[in-house]
């Protein structure tokens, strides 16, 4: 694990994630010499998530307990694994995933951002991939000289995986054929998803197929996002 500088939780809007945790400021910035420790662990997963983070999400906060509920339940789940293979760190390997579902603006992609930023400062190592539906689509059609099965692992393999805004696009054979192999694949290896989604419950047979549809009411906890259009508001 890399060597992390000094990372100041307060200046990087962490301390209200760290006191959901029962942690403090003092915790975090604790080095004890082991690269392994959980506050050196903290550090360095926040460091390399604030990389990833889009700029307007740098200080996401989740609004919803089912995000913390969730991220409690990875970190305990990575924590276990590691007692039972004896490894020097905890990481996220299997887990649950999550469904945000909610009309456009309401702050799905703020909630997905905020759950990286409250998982980073538990301790536990959690191995990011990060992306849009409609980015996904775009990298995974031929194209010359781009091997796009090959860009598939990298997401339907991913530890664990942001895929934002499914549904978004038109349905066809090519982002169905997509979104079953994804979902199908994270579903049947238990490998921990969140998805954000402005479909409507009732319309995600419709607009995503009835098999991944199916897929996704077994394997993710469904969180209904309301409210009034954040962005919006910013403009205002």
């Amino acid at each position: 694990m890399d060597h992390i500088p000094p990372y100041d939780p307060a200046q990087h809007g962490l301390l209200p994630l760290l006191a959901r945790q029962g942690r403090t400021a003092d915790w975090f910035t604790t080095d004890n010499g082991d690269p392994y420790s959980e506050p050196n662990v903290a550090r360095w997963s926040a460091h390399n998530a604030a990389k990833t983070i889009p700029f307007i999400y740098q200080r996401a906060v989740a609004e919803r307990p089912e995000i913390s509920q969730w991220i409690a339940t990875l970190a305990d789940q990575a924590r276990k694994t590691q007692i039972a293979r004896k490894a020097p760190v905890a990481s996220v390997v299997r887990g649950p995933s999550l469904l945000l579902l909610g009309p456009t603006g309401v702050g799905k992609t703020y909630e997905a951002h905020a759950a990286i930023r409250e998982l980073a400062v538990t301790g536990v190592v959690a191995r990011w991939t990060m992306t849009t539906a409609a980015d996904l689509y775009a990298k995974l059609r031929v194209r010359h000289g781009v091997d796009s099965e090959a860009e598939f692992q990298k997401f339907v393999n991913a530890t664990v995986l942001l895929l934002d805004d499914i549904g978004a696009a038109k349905i066809s054979e090519f982002t169905e054929d997509i979104n079953f192999r994804l979902i199908n694949h994270r579903y049947e290896n238990g490998l921990p998803t969140l998805l954000t989604s402005n479909v409507l419950p009732k319309e995600l047979s419709a607009r995503l197929g009835d098999r991944v549809a199916s897929r996704l009411n077994e394997m993710c906890q469904r969180v209904v996002v309301t409210g009034p259009d954040r962005r919006r508001g910013l403009a205002a």
